[in-house]
């Protein structure tokens, strides 16, 4: 039996219903993962698939994805299954038709995201391991975000570009210097999606935000809004309806770049050295 003979199946048990695949439709904008869109002429799913090794990433999006949908803040995509076959890993989702929002929509994404945010949790961390990307991201609990941040974001990440071979200038005097970003801003731990860069949110054809790809933990708000305008940014509507309905401390400005370069050293350590000049010119700031 084929892969997609197998999935077929896999739908046709898991809904209940038959599902023969009449379209396949590739989709963009993965960078690990490939991507696509199965359809027949009532139904479409999202399928992801991968190398068979990446079974477990695929079972931690799953708890992520559960764990943001329980909130009940913001739609996210139902996982259906995932698992292995022909030698590759899968994981099938809800398929959400995309639309085209309107400064209403970005708005009450705003209001949405800072929702999800607002509820306080029992620690820092999360309860299993999972991957940012292709990286390992490691979740032990704790109740120090500080040491949180420095010994589970970016000493690893500046440990893993030494090995690649680029060594982050004042990286020693940056993780000393950690406490000070946190003068006016003690954070409790929210839920966060944890991947939240432009690529990994839309809107339905309701206008309705969703979210996608998540690498759950809870952890400081702030990072996942600095995500967000690492590549750009959201429309100021967006911004200005998370600060209204949960608003930022003095100092974001600043731990915004803190935050960032995790990102950017994560991506100098999955896609290259072009990364590693812009992490150096954040760490300078952030030094400076």
């Amino acid at each position: 039996m084929s892969f997609y003979r197998k999935i077929e199946t896999v739908l046709s048990e898991t809904t209940g219903q038959p599902f023969n695949i009449e379209k396949r439709r590739p989709i963009g904008g993965g960078c690990v993962s490939a991507a696509e869109c199965l359809s027949d002429p009532n139904r479409s799913y999202f399928l992801k698939t991968n190398r068979t090794e990446f079974l477990g990433n695929f079972e931690a999006e799953t708890d992520s994805l559960d764990s943001l949908a329980a909130t009940a803040t913001i739609r996210i995509p139902k996982p259906i299954a995932s698992g292995i076959a022909d030698d590759r890993a899968y994981l099938l989702l809800e398929y959400i038709q995309p639309g085209s929002p309107n400064t209403r929509s970005w708005s009450e994404f705003g209001r949405q995201l800072a929702a999800l945010h607002k509820t306080p949790q029992p620690y820092f961390g999360w309860h299993r391991d999972n991957a940012i990307g292709a990286t390992l991201q490691s979740n032990p609990k704790s109740d120090d975000w500080i040491s949180f941040l420095c010994d589970q974001r970016l000493r690893p990440q500046i440990d893993m570009a030494r090995y690649n071979g680029f060594i982050l200038n004042g990286a020693d005097r940056l993780f000393q210097s950690l406490p000070g970003y946190f003068e006016n801003h003690s954070p409790w731990p929210s839920l966060l999606h944890g991947d939240l860069w432009s690529g990994n949110a839309a809107f339905d054809q309701n206008g309705q935000a969703f979210i996608f790809d998540p690498c759950c933990y809870f952890g400081d708000r702030e990072t996942d809004l600095a995500f967000t305008e690492f590549f750009g940014g959201y429309p100021s509507c967006f911004y200005a309806s998370c600060r209204d309905t949960l608003p930022y401390d003095s100092g974001y400005d600043k731990r915004k770049t803190l935050y960032n370069l995790y990102h950017c050293l994560n991506h100098y350590n999955l896609f290259g050295s072009s990364y590693a000049a812009q992490a150096q010119a954040m760490t300078d700031e952030l030094l400076s």
